[in-house]
């Protein structure tokens, strides 16, 4: 039995027993994100849904990205019990341990959806446990959004050529190791600080998230073009930090209830986020952004490239290539049904990476 089950199955045995009523504790939570991001939004949701569920016991007081300490702080802030809890995107942890990188992001491999089912219905909350574990926190997976706009910058970017010596802010280290095959160079930037990199020329260019947030954040007063799709970031998981100390003090009951909470979100981050995505791109057009695509031979050659990168990476850390090897059994797995329910299926099954090398590797 997983971790997930086994929870889940001590909150149903304790729920049937007798409990005396806590008092309400409150939590300082925050977040990674500025009010001017509007990733935000998802960290908001789910500090709503959880209140309403859990309010008798708990109260959860919510504070915007830099507010209470600064966005790149949050993980410490948390881990020591300073605050009891702040939303994040993984792969800003990536230098504590790499395996960060994987549950947070993918070049060209997991959809939205591929995270869902991994997390909810194979065995990828067991690895937010452990990965998040070993720094003193229990994590709950509660935002979920598809792939990235991809590049926007002031040259348009039409084939892999167009990459060559550009320095392009991105995130994520398989992400930059795939733009530098690809002949870029990575730069490393704070979101916040985007704009104005592009409007001063700083940097040749950048990604950020999707069209939305993009859009909120007015990324078309900076950049005339927009390059898709978002090959490097094929889609994105956020979540919840919570200092295990805090989330021990908390009922069984209160505890699933904020489990059912972070699912919650979890839906309502990917629909919502898909409706408003699609909304920005007319926007973006509309702005006057030249939007262009990659053809479908170099989303292949890209996609072989990733798999050389996922491979490699994987083999440098024990943690991440045991992740990849879950998710990758996940993706074949799932693919005699997903493809013989193509085209009314979810996502596409990717000619991923070496399944075999990769198990090596975390042996």
């Amino acid at each position: 039995m997983n971790i997930k089950s086994t929870l889940l199955a001590s909150g149903a045995v304790l729920g049937m027993m007798a409990t005396p009523a806590l008092a309400q504790q409150t939590w300082t939570m925050t977040t990674t994100w500025p009010s001017s991001i509007a990733l935000i939004e998802i960290d908001r949701k789910f500090v709503e849904y959880a209140n309403k569920l859990v309010g008798e016991e708990l109260e959860i007081q919510f504070h915007d990205g830099g507010s209470l300490v600064p966005a790149g702080e949050v993980f410490d802030a948390v881990s020591s019990g300073t605050i009891e809890a702040s939303g994040d995107w993984p792969g800003y942890w990536a230098g504590r341990d790499a395996a960060f990188n994987p549950i947070a992001t993918h070049a060209s491999l997991f959809n939205a959806i591929d995270y869902v089912n991994w997390i909810q219905q194979w065995d990828g909350f067991d690895h937010y446990q452990e990965i998040y574990g070993r720094f003193g926190m229990v994590y709950l997976p509660y935002g979920v959004t598809n792939n990235e706009s991809g590049f926007r910058t002031n040259e348009p970017i039409r084939t892999v050529e167009d990459l060559e010596g550009l320095r392009l802010r991105i995130a994520g280290l398989e992400q930059g190791r795939l733009l530098e095959r690809l002949g870029g160079s990575q730069v490393t930037m704070a979101g916040g600080e985007l704009y104005q990199a592009a409007e001063r020329g700083v940097i040749d260019g950048f990604e950020f998230s999707t069209p939305d947030v993009d859009w909120a954040a007015g990324f078309h007063e900076v950049t005339n073009y927009w390059a898709t799709p978002g090959w490097h970031q094929s889609s994105a998981l956020f979540g919840v930090m919570i200092n295990e100390n805090a989330w021990n003090q908390l009922s069984i009951e209160a505890q699933e209830k904020l489990r059912i909470a972070a699912d919650a979100t979890m839906l309502w981050s990917l629909s919502n986020t898909e409706r408003a995505a699609n909304e920005a791109y007319g926007l973006f057009q509309e702005a006057g952004v030249e939007i262009t695509r990659m053809d479908d031979e170099t989303l292949e050659m890209i996609q072989q490239l990733a798999n050389e990168v996922i491979e490699e990476v994987a083999c440098e850390n024990p943690t991440s290539a045991r992740v990849y090897v879950s998710q990758i059994e996940y993706l074949e797995e799932y693919s005699a049904w997903r493809d013989a329910s193509a085209p009314f299926n979810l996502g596409r099954t990717p000619d991923g990476p070496d399944l075999e090398a990769i198990r090596a590797c975390a042996e």
